[in-house]
């Protein structure tokens, strides 16, 4: 899929279902009061890549699903090759741009300690803090880091969202003066809510540019994921569910490229998630791609199918429920061809059919051009033939019957 250039920063100085089967275990879940409302999967440079974060605080605005009077953030330092030092955090409402609330802001503290040292590799999370946080609202995160060399920074590419740098320690301060913009995320990739009823869940949607939002608008939230999030929350049964995006552009099933591939990555970006109940599961479409596309990987539908097994049986084991949905037409796109038609067909037949997943959202034949199956619906195409526009990702939303989560 679409992927942007890494831009280094640096600052010194101051309808479509098709309902299988829920295996017994599925009723499970490995929901705790803590639920995630927001998430967006770690990434790491395509290059070997040395950053200086100096005396800057980093104020990134998410957008989160579920709503409640508790939360707490979960920060990361999964690619890093040394600690990552976090002098001081703060959460707020966000005003818009880069302004905060006034009266929302909140120290955030880890076992009392303002600041934190994160080990290479790891995550930590916040302590709770008391904060009234509606569904569908968008919060700003502050992050205050003194001078450190960074290999590897830990981020989310193309997030969609701007996202703001400035000079000095700005963590409560209701306007960050002097800011640039940034288009990333940066050491933040979860955002939970503590909730006491039992309904409470998240449903993590896993895949691709399509699933992060490519094309969507800058800071208009209109991924798909979205969409679905503003109709969960419209509907009463599942008004008590968030969705969390774990969409990477450009990313595979089998093979490394933008972000890890989806096995690799399963453990961290689903099983790890707090209060997960569903999965969704949007890929392959970038493997069949790459047929063509260097760098060029040989893959068979077999194996992309085995791979989806063993995303499933995974799941299965946490106790959560899985759909899988169809891979999407994109006749037309640069990396098109025959051949990865083919296979696209055979796996969307094995989606459909085999029984594996718990249901199937048949994606592909609610966005499929009737008349030209192998393309998008041309009033649902970006214009890449690859990607859908605001229009195309309602449609993905529209397409989920909201009874698979009650």
């Amino acid at each position: 899929m679409k992927k942007n250039a890494w831009i280094t920063w640096a600052v010194l100085g101051g309808c479509c279902l098709f309902a299988m089967h829920h295996p017994a275990f599925a009723q499970k879940s490995n929901l705790s009061d803590w639920v995630g409302t927001w998430a967006a999967a770690p990434m790491t440079p395509l290059d070997d890549d040395q950053q200086v974060f100096c005396n800057v605080t980093l104020r990134e605005i998410v957008h989160v699903s579920l709503g409640g009077d508790r939360i707490r953030v979960r920060f990361t330092n999964e690619f890093g090759t040394a600690p990552l030092a976090i002098a001081e955090a703060h959460v707020a409402l966000s005003a818009g741009g880069n302004a905060i609330q006034a009266g929302t802001d909140h120290p955030l503290t880890f076992q009392g300690n303002m600041s934190i040292r994160i080990p290479a590799g790891a995550i930590m999370l916040s302590d709770p803090v008391q904060l009234n946080l509606p569904p569908l609202s968008n919060v700003a995160v502050s992050i205050y880091l003194p001078c450190q060399y960074i290999r590897n920074a830990t981020f989310h590419d193309e997030a969609n969202q701007t996202n703001f740098m400035a000079a000095g320690n700005g963590t409560a301060s209701l306007n960050l003066s002097g800011a640039t913009e940034v288009d990333s995320w940066y050491f933040l990739d979860g955002f939970d809510v503590q909730r006491s009823d039992l309904k409470a869940g998240a449903i993590i949607v896993l895949g691709d540019s399509i699933t992060d939002g490519a094309y969507s608008g800058i800071n208009t939230n209109r991924r798909w994921t979205d969409f679905l999030a503003e109709r969960l929350q419209k509907n009463k049964a599942t008004s008590d569910l968030s969705v969390l995006n774990e969409g990477i552009g450009g990313n595979r099933i089998l093979n490394d490229r933008y972000g890890p591939n989806a096995l690799s990555r399963f453990d961290r970006d689903v099983l790890s998630q707090s209060g997960v109940k569903f999965l969704v599961i949007l890929e392959g479409t970038n493997d069949i791609g790459h047929l063509v596309k260097p760098p060029v990987a040989e893959i068979t539908a077999h194996e992309l199918e085995t791979a989806f097994t063993q995303i499933v049986d995974r799941a299965h084991a946490a106790g959560i429920v899985i759909y899988g949905a169809t891979i999407m037409p994109f006749a037309g796109a640069g990396y098109y061809s025959p051949k990865g038609e083919k296979i696209r067909e055979a796996v969307n037949q094995w989606i459909r059919t085999s029984g594996v997943f718990d249901a199937v959202i048949d994606l592909d034949r609610k966005m499929q051009d009737p008349q030209k199956p192998t393309q998008y619906l041309h009033q649902y195409d970006h214009g890449d033939h690859l990607h859908p526009n605001a229009a195309g990702y309602k449609a993905m939303s529209d397409a989920v019957d909201l009874k698979l989560f009650q």
